[in-house]
């Protein structure tokens, strides 16, 4: 007999309704990048040093792709702080290890920014563009 299903509170509805807004806009993420020719290699991979949202392979480039859903586009950029480039870095530093094969590969870290009124930009090279 399993574990009895946690109390159904407001809480828990509100962490369950932005876990499904996660997952669709990580759909929507891909399907940009599937759209440029890119074939998703992994999704929501967990390592030691955090989450990697999306990798993906377009011929010879690698792309750490995060994606920020915000209300709107402008929210979504300012939503990528220093600390999080840094945990991304070093997740995809683990990514690597794990897939060796990849690692001669160009690589860049993109965002992929949508606003919940359904607009969509992709940051190609997002890491780079502060710096």
């Amino acid at each position: 007999m399993g574990r009895p299903s946690p109390p159904d509170t407001p809480a828990r509805r509100r962490k369950q309704a932005a876990h499904a807004r996660g997952l669709a806009a990580e759909d929507r993420a891909a399907a940009v990048l599937e759209a440029q020719g890119f074939r998703i290699l992994a999704r929501r991979l967990r390592t030691s040093a955090g989450e990697l949202d999306l990798v993906a392979r377009r011929d010879d480039l690698l792309v750490f792709c995060e994606v920020k859903l915000r209300r709107s586009l402008a929210e979504a950029a300012e939503s990528l702080q220093l600390r999080q480039r840094r945990r991304i870095i070093a997740a995809a530093e683990l990514f690597l290890a794990d897939h060796p094969e990849l690692a001669p590969l160009a690589m860049r870290f993109d965002a992929i920014l949508l606003g919940r009124d359904g607009g969509a930009e992709h940051l190609e090279g997002a890491f780079e563009l502060e710096g």
